[in-house]
C-alpha cells in the first residue's frame, strides 16, 4: 500500500545517528526557471555501442555504493524479471489494475546494490540493509534516464509495473530507490523526529547523481535528459527534487504526491477527523448524518463514500499512527505508534490528535520535509478526484496554489482525473465508478516529453472527465489529457 500496511507487534523505538549522503545544494536562480534548455531525447532507441550487453557490465561502477551486483538480462521488464528473480511482485502488489499490459523485448543490464546506511528494514537479496537501489540499462537506449522513489514505505521494485516497464520499453534507463528505510516501522530510523522522512529526499538525490554516472559509463555519453517521477510519497519526492535540485533534472511528473506543510494541511490535519467520525457514520443511526458531514468537512469528497470502508480499515489508521510517530513521538509517550483503531476519548488516541495544538517542535520536524511550490523545472501533477487517502482538496489543489504563489505557473500543469483514486487496483473492484491513473500518468509523461522537446505546450490544467461509456480495457489503456 502506498502509505504503509498494518504494522506488526510493538517494539522499542530507537533513533540513532546515521551517515548522510552529500550535502544538498541550492536551487537554480530565477533566471534559469523559465529556460527549457535540455537537449531533446531521441524518441527512437539507438543501438547500443557494445556488441553484447554483457561486455559492458564489467566496467560499470555505481559511485558511492557499498555493494553492487550486475546481471545481463534478456528481459528488463517484469515480463522477464519476475521469473528471473530480478524484481519482487510483493513490492508492487495492488498498485496497478490487473489487466495492465506488460511490455517485453527489452534486453539489458540490471544493477542491484545499496549505499552505506545504518538501518536494516529492507531484506531483499538477504542483505538486511537499507538504501537499496536498482538501475536498469537497456541495450537500445533513447538517451534518457528516469529516476523514481518508491511509494509509501515500499521497497525499490515498487514502481516496476506502474512506471519502470513502460519507460524501459520506450528506451529509457530507469533507476529506483527504497528511500533509505522501509516498512511501517520506518519511524525508528534517524536521530530526531522527521529524519527518516528527510532521508527519502537525500536518497533520491544520491541515486540520481550515481545513475547519471553509470549511464555515462554504459553508453559512453551522459544522459541527454533526466526525468523524475513517482506516485504517492514518490510524487512528493518529485516535487521536492524539482524545488531543491532542479539542476539534476529536466522535468518531472508528480502522481498524487503527498503534501507536507508545517502550517498544514498535511496528513496529520485531515486523517484524525476521519478516524474520529467514521465509526459513527458506519454504525448509522442518529449520529450518522453529523459524522458524514464531518468527513466531508475534513476533505473527503462527496461521492467517494463507497471507498471509505476500505480506506478506514487499510489506510487511515495505520497512516496516521506511523507518520504521527515519526513527526510527533511525544504524543503517546512510550507507546509505539499509538493504539490501532482506538475509540475517540481513549487517552493518547490518534483519532483525537489535534495538530494545531501540538508543540512547535512538531512543526519543526515537518519543516525538514516541507514543500514550497518553488519548482525550478517543468512539472506535471495528476490527482484523482476520488482519492480518499490524500484528498485533492487538501493536497494537490493546495500545491497548485503554492506553485502559483511562488510565481512558477509557467513551469506547471495540474490535471484532476475524474474517478481516479489512490491505488489503481481498486479499479478492478469498482470498474463502473473508478478509472485507473496509470494510463493518465503515461499521457502526462508523454506531454512532458513534448513540452521539453518544444513540440507543443501541454493543455492548460483542468479536470479530465471519466468517459461514461468506456469499458475497462479502454480505461486501462487510454487517458487523453486534452
Amino acid at each position: 500500500m502506498p502509505l504503509g500496511t498494518p504494522p506488526g507487534g510493538p517494539a522499542a523505538r530507537s533513533r540513532r545517528p546515521r551517515p548522510r549522503p552529500t550535502a544538498l545544494g541550492t536551487a537554480l536562480g530565477a533566471a534559469a526557471l523559465l529556460a527549457l534548455t535540455a537537449p531533446p531525447a531521441d524518441a527512437s532507441p539507438e543501438r547500443s555501442p557494445e556488441p553484447s550487453h554483457c561486455a559492458a557490465a564489467a566496467r560499470l561502477h555505481v559511485p558511492g555504493a557499498a555493494r553492487q551486483q550486475h546481471a545481463c538480462l534478456d528481459e528488463l521488464t517484469t515480463a522477464g524479471t519476475v521469473t528471473s528473480g530480478h524484481t519482487d511482485p510483493a513490492d508492487w502488489a495492488g498498485l496497478t489494475p490487473a489487466g495492465l499490459p506488460t511490455p517485453r523485448g527489452v534486453p539489458g543490464i540490471q544493477i542491484d546494490g545499496y549505499f552505506p546506511d545504518t538501518s536494516a528494514t529492507n531484506t531483499h537479496h538477504g542483505w538486511q540493509h537499507d538504501a537499496q537501489f536498482v538501475i536498469r540499462l537497456p541495450d537500445h537506449w533513447n538517451g534518457g534516464l528516469v529516476i523514481s522513489g518508491s511509494p509509501g514505505t515500499r521497497r525499490q521494485y515498487a514502481n516496476d509495473r506502474a512506471i519502470g516497464d513502460w519507460v524501459l520499453a520506450r528506451g529509457y534507463a530507469f533507476a529506483a530507490t527504497d528511500k533509505g528505510n522501509t516498512g511501517t516501522d520506518f519511524y525508528r530510523d534517524g536521530a530526531t523526529p522527521g529524519d527518516a522522512l528527510a532521508e527519502w529526499n537525500q536518497r533520491v538525490t544520491q541515486l540520481t547523481r550515481a545513475a547519471r554516472t553509470v549511464a555515462t559509463q554504459r553508453y559512453r555519453r551522459p544522459p541527454a535528459r533526466t526525468l523524475v517521477t513517482g506516485l504517492s510519497n514518490g510524487g512528493y519526492l518529485v516535487r521536492w527534487q524539482l524545488e531543491n535540485h532542479p539542476e539534476l533534472y529536466d522535468g518531472g511528473v508528480d502522481w498524487e504526491g503527498t503534501l507536507w506543510r508545517p502550517q498544514g494541511p498535511n496528513l496529520l490535519t485531515f486523517l484524525p477527523p476521519a478516524l474520529r467520525a467514521y465509526p459513527a457514520y458506519a454504525k448509522g443511526g442518529a449520529d450518522a448524518g453529523r459524522a458524514h458531514a464531518a468527513l466531508l468537512a475534513a476533505g473527503f469528497p462527496a461521492g467517494s463514500e463507497f471507498l471509505w470502508p476500505f480506506h478506514h480499515q487499510n489506510y487511515w489508521d495505520v497512516t496516521q499512527r506511523t507518520y504521527r510517530e515519526e513527526l510527533d513521538p511525544g504524543f503517546d509517550g512510550a507507546t509505539q505508534a499509538g493504539t490501532p483503531f482506538c475509540a475517540s476519548g481513549t487517552p493518547a488516541c490518534d483519532a483525537d490528535y489535534a495538530y494545531a495544538t501540538r508543540p512547535e517542535t512538531v512543526r519543526t520536524a515537518v519543516s525538514k520535509i516541507a514543500l514550497t511550490g518553488r519548482i525550478g523545472k517543468p512539472l506535471i501533477t495528476l490527482h484523482g478526484t476520488l482519492d480518499v487517502l490524500l484528498p485533492l482538496s487538501r493536497d494537490s489543489d493546495v500545491y497548485a496554489r503554492m506553485v502559483h504563489d511562488a510565481g512558477r505557473d509557467a513551469l506547471y500543469r495540474y490535471y484532476r482525473i475524474e474517478g481516479g483514486t489512490h491505488v489503481d487496483a481498486l479499479f478492478d473492484t469498482f470498474p463502473d465508478r473508478l478509472r485507473p491513473l496509470t494510463p493518465c500518468h503515461r499521457s502526462a509523461f508523454t506531454a512532458l516529453e513534448n513540452w521539453l522537446n518544444h513540440r507543443h505546450l501541454p493543455p492548460a490544467g483542468h479536470t479530465v472527465p471519466r468517459p461514461g461509456t468506456a469499458g475497462p480495457a479502454t480505461l486501462i489503456n487510454h487517458c487523453p489529457l486534452s
